[in-house]
């Protein structure tokens, strides 16, 4: 398959596609020659989890604790479509038989010779937006069907031939699907589409899908649509319709044409059973819920569906009637842990709370226990906060639930000073405090805890691997015409230079074992340059951009905002190699092997939420 793989792309490959879609020569095109791949000389990286579970890990050793400190760039790759600001990359390559397939900032689709970094086509869908990645699917035969699957932000889902980029003219309307088509509401202009890979599970195509924050919006209910035909099989109503399960849990109509409920940050499959799992957004409003009073049901839940029919099997919500932008950012890794002396099979759940929810992966139960502990009343009339929330007994919370005066920043005494003044006007203190019209603190912040980054897992050790953020902001509620409250926007709770309004760390990454429930390590994560230079202790950054784990006994992640990549020793936390890319690397890497030679690529787009400066690389790193 590897080699007939090859072939036909070294064939194809004196062809591209124009600007209109359409097939044309392009002599000006420089194509690399595709080097020979010996299956055994080869190692994939075929989904941007790795596995369909996601666990981001990689069997390879070439690079391992030792050579690490050797490696070095192997070649870069520009879009040559970045802007000087704003813009973003945050794609997660995946590679198959030595071809690399990937978006660039303005959503073209490439496939590069992995070896090399050079192009082989690329494809224009004339989209825009952010993007996590692409799907692979095959029938599975050696001279047989391959396709690369989009779904992008402004609601297309495209269908491409992976060996020369053509679009399937059998896929929907030549190649593309609209995903706004079949929807019983009109959303002709409102916003629809993917940001994150779609799931590949035998010959469907699951799709992500986000949706507004706020009302008016599309559904965000769970798609499943065919590798062929680009046909609708299922659909399952993420906010319950009547006489569904969970519609009981929205009063006086709350769930009609509601937004959000959606899994923005895509999907995670047991292959083995047959599952697909979803870590579900909050329902919109994001901060104002009198609309919608009950539990809302799906929201805030990891899901478990029939991946073949879309029935629910089990859901579990980890925050009720959310009302601070809770959402789950990921969804969970599907992996094993051992529990008095059994394998069990587990997913695990990172949040934006800065829990991990673990949970029997057939039935839901979680393994460590969950309690429910009292949540605050609202101040703002006709809100109905749920009583109690949910938090689970073990691992501890990976970032701080709450602030106090004990909690505000110490960087400096002018910069105490001013956020110990700036608390005066607003409610802080107790965790799960609601939004307010003076202004509430809320930790660890919107961007988590956990975001769309995720976890790692390593499955010869039963660690997981994550990333969080220590971000606290002001959430702050004003009046609207209708007799509602809307929200003043994303304000962060911070000191006079920008800096978080908190004491340090406010980033972290942590290595919990989960047969235990307990930390294994846990270390500052970025650091500030410019406060570094003041003696100030290393700070940890807010980070975008996940984990991978290799059996050579390393992690690695870019995500932070002082621009660097790095390599840390899996079992101890110690850094051990790190390198300052052109951009921030606000993506999760991957690692894969072409002829023999290991190598380690991660997306420098910068920009985006952390608004350092943009670039447009793909980079790979190597062993001399």
């Amino acid at each position: 398959m590897i080699r007939s793989l090859t072939l036909q792309i070294a064939l194809l490959c004196a062809f591209t596609i124009s600007a209109a879609g359409r097939y044309a020569p392009r002599a000006t095109q420089t194509f690399a020659p595709i080097p020979t791949i010996r299956a055994k000389d080869s190692a994939d990286w075929a989904n941007v989890g790795e596995d369909k579970g996601a666990m981001r890990y990689s069997r390879l050793t070439q690079i391992d604790r030792t050579s690490v400190k050797k490696l070095a760039v192997a070649w870069v790759y520009h879009t040559g479509d970045a802007a000087k600001a704003g813009t973003t990359i945050e794609c997660t390559t995946i590679v198959i038989g030595g071809v690399m397939y990937l978006t660039t900032v303005k959503l073209k689709v490439v496939a590069l010779n992995a070896a090399t970094g050079k192009p082989i086509w690329e494809y224009d869908p004339h989209s825009a937006g952010v993007n996590r990645g692409v799907g692979y699917w095959s029938d599975g035969k050696s001279h047989g069907v391959r396709r690369i699957i989009a779904a992008l932000a402004d609601g297309k889902l495209v269908s491409l031939d992976a060996l020369t980029g053509k679009p399937d003219s059998a896929f929907g309307n030549n190649g593309t699907v609209e995903l706004r088509a079949g929807i019983e509401r009109d959303i002709s202009n409102t916003t629809y589409g993917s940001t994150s890979a779609p799931a590949i599970f035998e010959n469907l195509i699951i799709v992500p899908i986000i949706v507004p924050e706020s009302q008016p919006g599309g559904p965000g209910d769970v798609r499943a649509f065919d590798v062929r035909t680009g046909k609708q099989v299922w659909r399952f109503h993420t906010a319950p319709w009547n006489g569904e399960f969970g519609n009981e849990s929205w009063t006086n109509g709350g769930w009609k044409d509601r937004t959000g409920v959606n899994a923005w940050s895509g999907y995670t499959i047991d292959v083995k059973h047959g599952i697909v799992f979803a870590g579900l957004g909050s329902a919109s409003s994001d901060f104002y819920g009198a609309d919608r009073v009950g539990q809302n049901l799906f929201a805030n839940c990891t899901l478990a569906l029939d991946a073949r029919t879309g029935k629910r099997l089990w859901h579990f919500q980890s925050v009720h009637h959310d009302l601070w932008d809770h959402d789950l950012p990921c969804p969970p890794v599907v992996c094993a842990l051992v529990l008095n002396g059994k394998r069990v099979e587990v997913v695990a759940q990172p949040t934006k709370t800065g829990y991990v929810f673990v949970f029997d992966r057939r039935s839901g139960k979680p393994i460590f226990g969950v309690k429910e502990i009292p949540a605050a009343p609202s101040t703002i009339p006709g809100e109905v906060p749920w009583p109690t929330q949910p938090i689970p007994l073990k691992p501890p919370a990976l970032e701080p639930q709450n602030v106090t005066e004990n909690d505000l920043t110490n960087i400096t005494p002018e910069a105490m000073t001013y956020v110990k003044q700036l608390v005066k006007s607003l409610k802080f203190g107790a965790r799960y405090q609601t939004p307010s019209l003076q202004g509430t603190v809320v930790a660890p912040g919107f961007h988590g805890g956990s975001n769309w980054s995720g976890a790692s897992f390593d499955p010869t050790t039963n660690l997981l691997y994550l990333n969080t953020n220590n971000v606290p902001y002001i959430s702050k509620l004003k009046p609207n015409r209708s007799g509602g409250y809307d929200f003043m926007g994303y304000t962060y709770f911070s000191d006079q230079n920008g800096y978080p309004g908190v004491k340090p760390p406010w980033g972290h990454l942590t290595a919990i074992n989960l047969n235990t429930g307990e930390f294994a390590w846990r270390v500052v994560f970025g650091e500030f340059p410019e406060l570094t230079a003041k003696g100030i202790p290393r700070t940890g950054t807010q980070n975008f951009g996940g984990t991978i784990v290799t059996a050579g006994g390393l992690v690695f992640i870019g995500g932070t905002m002082d621009e660097k990549f790095h390599a840390y020793d899996k079992s101890t936390g110690e850094l051990l190699w790190e390198h300052k890319l052109d951009a921030g690397g606000y993506a999760t890497p991957c690692t894969y092997m072409v002829n023999g030679r290991q190598y380690v690529v991660i997306a420098a787009g910068g920009g985006g939420k952390l608004a350092t400066k943009s670039g447009d690389e793909f980079v790979a790193f190597a062993l001399p």
